[in-house]
């Protein structure tokens, strides 16, 4: 069986200089990996560490827990007590404190495609829930001093009359509120800036230095968020759902959040997929995980998921996918989401803070009726594009995918060893 599409050339094929010619079996995307450099380091240099001030502790940048009134009006959060863990939705600005949140859901203050681009454009209007909880936000002075503060920031930004007018036009607050409450590209951010008791600003926390546990309720959280996006905005073709971690990947601050994101298109790369699904309805199974046992890529297991060395990606990849086809990221079960969360967490703990990184999730809309699993992949952000990939849409890379699965696999090995990933893999 070849690759579905047009091009019949084989997933991986090795040259005899070393050259790896690479064929992505989902999208076609090719990419040659040229030998000779894929055992440097991955990490970026960073300065000195420098110590951390106490008493800026939870405050060093927009996301953190203790600056939560410089992110728009909270649409939920996760609270942990003891060992057990719940959400909490619709809380008031003078309420922001009554509970430590682990992750939090918000609208993006600078979304991709504003409010104004849905109601404009397709009609969309607030749904209850959100209009029921701007009223109750802007009923006390806390709130209202909040979203009045976001709307100037807002205002200036687009350089719109009266964005420091004192006191603030009543229709311009009512007109940036609707905006705040309603967007359709939200941010799921963590509590921690830094590990906990960290002393220096080389100790990040990022999405490997969570618990399994922690992971699991991050990764359940943000499939909360996704269903409900396409549930409230009915223009909404595609959820696109994604992680970048350090700036070089693309992030505003090094803060773990993830973003979510609504557009009333199918992707390309969705679009190319569905093509060749629809031709081969096996395509991920066969192409997948079947193919990465085939040619040594896996890296570990869980019973009903698999991570494996990405092929033909633009950045040395990891991959990550449910065995499960026949149904949606939100109506996996709990265990099927702990399997995908579990190896997504060991992945990220064996690629290291130090790495630049993009999490990329692929899943089935709800107006899609094609046998596509929840997947995600991480892409290690270490070379630059340039114009030869631009003008050949060849991608080049210098560490083929049996180099990205000997160094995670054998980082991981040594993790499991110190019990900092779930005891549910199966690595190698």
């Amino acid at each position: 069986m070849t690759p579905p599409g047009t091009d019949p050339a084989p997933p991986l094929t090795r040259l005899p200089d070393g050259t790896i010619k690479q064929v992505n079996p989902f999208t076609g995307t090719k990419v040659w990996t040229l030998p000779g450099r894929g055992a440097r380091p991955l990490g970026v240099n960073r300065p000195a560490p420098q110590p951390l001030d106490p008493s800026e502790l939870d405050r060093h940048c927009a996301f953190c827990v203790g600056r939560m009134l410089e992110t728009t009006p909270e649409i939920a959060r996760v609270v942990r007590e003891g060992s057990s863990w719940h959400e909490v939705r619709s809380l008031l600005a003078d309420q922001l404190d009554d509970s430590v949140p682990q992750f939090r859901l918000f609208p993006n203050l600078f979304e991709i495609l504003s409010y104004d681009y849905w109601h404009l454009t397709h009609g969309y209007e607030p749904t209850p829930a959100s209009r029921s909880h701007r009223t109750a936000y802007l009923s006390t002075p806390a709130g209202r001093d909040h979203v009045t503060a976001l709307a100037r920031i807002r205002m200036r930004a687009r350089g719109a009359v009266g964005a420091d007018a004192e006191p603030s036009g009543q229709d311009d607050l009512e007109r940036e509120a609707v905006r705040l409450f309603a967007g359709n590209h939200q941010v799921v951010a963590a509590r921690r800036h830094f590990v906990d008791g960290a002393t220096d600003d080389s100790q990040n926390a990022f999405s490997g230095t969570l618990t399994p546990e922690e992971h699991w309720q991050y990764t359940r959280f943000t499939i909360s968020a996704l269903r409900d996006l396409y549930r409230d905005n009915p223009y909404a073709r595609q959820v696109s759902v994604f992680q970048n971690w350090m700036q070089p990947a693309g992030a505003s601050f090094d803060h773990l959040h993830k973003q979510l994101v609504a557009i009333d298109e199918l992707g390309v790369e969705l679009e190319r997929e569905m093509e060749r699904v629809r031709a081969h309805p096996d395509l991920f199974a066969h192409w997948g995980r079947e193919y990465a046992d085939g040619q040594g890529l896996v890296i570990a297991r869980t019973p009903t998921a698999v991570a494996f060395a990405g092929i033909g990606h633009r950045y040395p990849s990891v991959e990550v996918h449910s065995s499960v086809t026949s149904r949606r990221p939100w109506e996996l079960g709990d265990h099927e989401v702990r399997d995908v969360s579990d190896l997504l967490h060991a992945c990220h703990a064996a690629t290291g803070s130090d790495v630049p990184t993009n999490e990329e999730w692929h899943h089935c809309p709800p107006t899609v009726d094609l046998p596509m699993p929840l997947r995600a992949v991480v892409k290690w952000r270490v070379s630059t594009q340039g114009g030869f990939e631009g003008g050949t849409k060849i991608h080049v890379t210098t560490i083929d995918p049996w180099t990205v699965r000997e160094r995670t696999v054998t980082r991981l090995r040594e993790l499991a060893a110190r019990g900092l990933v779930s005891d549910r893999l199966t690595i190698g």
